[in-house]
């Protein structure tokens, strides 16, 4: 069984004081596959969530490539029927949407959210499936990396502009604006933390580093993922950040059941039908776990000890529903036993 980190700061992630928070990614794609797009019971889910003890809910993105319920419009509704979730992207795909109209919206769900907001971004996944989604909104699939970082650039500099000294335009590769003290300001001074849904190259460290507030991959392993937030760790020495400015995050998937052969099935059934392709094609790419509860927390136990703090969790099932109670009752609190919860941290929102 993995244990608990010490409470020295180690060298694979951040102060064993930082709480380990769980969240739980609603089925809008699974929905959608099983030929529903009705809001009222991903609503009801999110409500679940919360009584069950989660932190957080968080909702994917996609037009055309997984087509699913806008998330954005989802959060604005799950924040109308929650009041401790934190609600996030995992993750939006910001260049299918001017950054200007972006800029408004997210401060406008900020506000509905009352600070509870976080975007996980993604530059979009390299795949025929999400070109034909890029061109299908006249937006250039080769520049999506600079124009994810051009529109964070943007955002902040829109939602700081009010401040005494701050730019209220901007002038980037991609897009100017003037002006930008007129758009609303968020709730939140300064807007949502913004994480970086990516992997672990070189590139996408770096820029997790220097221009986000958090890391969301999906790495496939644990020493994958120590090993890679270390880098992140230097490089955000070299630039002068300090600890705790970057949430270290991770995207996983699991399927629960004490069968651990019925539980690979399913799971196998599962990805076939979302990406088209078998688990053995996509375990290289992500993280997957199956297998009894028990299980599964021990998996994910590896990653929190290789750093992670914020684990948002997917389930790898068509029919989900039937395994929340399992992953609230043991997952949860088997993890939380392993990391507790410091004392006293009542501004601890993400």
């Amino acid at each position: 069984m993995t244990q608990p980190p010490s409470d020295t700061h180690p060298a694979t992630g951040p102060p064993a004081t930082t709480p380990l928070r769980i969240g739980l990614l609603l089925p809008t794609r699974e929905q959608a596959i099983n030929g529903s797009f009705a809001a009222a019971p991903l609503l009801e889910l999110a409500r679940r969530a919360e009584e069950l003890g989660f932190d957080s809910v968080w909702v994917g993105d996609s037009l055309i490539a997984r087509p699913r319920l806008d998330p954005l419009t989802l959060l604005a509704a799950a924040a109308a029927v929650t009041t401790r979730l934190t609600l996030g992207t995992a993750a939006l795909t910001a260049a299918l949407r001017h950054p200007l109209i972006g800029a408004h919206t997210v401060a406008s769900l900020d506000h509905v959210a009352r600070s509870r907001l976080v975007l996980g971004l993604g530059a979009g996944f390299p795949v025929p499936e999400t070109e034909e989604e890029f061109d299908a909104v006249g937006t250039e699939f080769a520049t999506r990396v600079g124009r994810l970082d051009e529109t964070v650039a943007l955002w902040r500099t829109a939602w700081n502009s009010t401040r005494a000294g701050t730019s209220q335009d901007f002038f980037g590769r991609y897009w100017k604006a003037d002006g930008l003290h007129r758009l609303p300001p968020p709730h939140r001074a300064g807007g949502p933390p913004l994480w970086l849904a990516g992997s672990d190259t070189p590139a996408v460290l770096r820029r997790v580093a220097r221009y986000y507030d958090g890391w969301l991959p999906f790495l496939p392993s644990a020493e994958q993922y120590a090993t890679a937030w270390r880098r992140i760790g230097d490089h955000m020495a070299e630039s002068g950040r300090p600890d705790g400015s970057v949430t270290p995050a991770l995207y996983a998937t699991l399927t629960p059941d004490a069968d651990r052969a019925a539980a690979r099935r399913e799971l196998d059934h599962y990805l076939r039908r979302y990406y088209g392709r078998p688990l053995d094609a996509m375990a290289s790419l992500q993280a997957y776990g199956w297998g009894s509860p028990a299980d599964c927390a021990e998996w994910l136990a590896e990653y929190v000890s290789a750093g992670a703090r914020h684990l948002v969790l997917r389930v790898g099932s068509l029919a989900m529903e039937r395994h929340i109670d399992a992953i609230a009752e043991v997952v949860l609190p088997a993890l939380r036993a392993l990391f507790p919860a410091p004392l006293h941290r009542p501004e601890e929102t993400l």
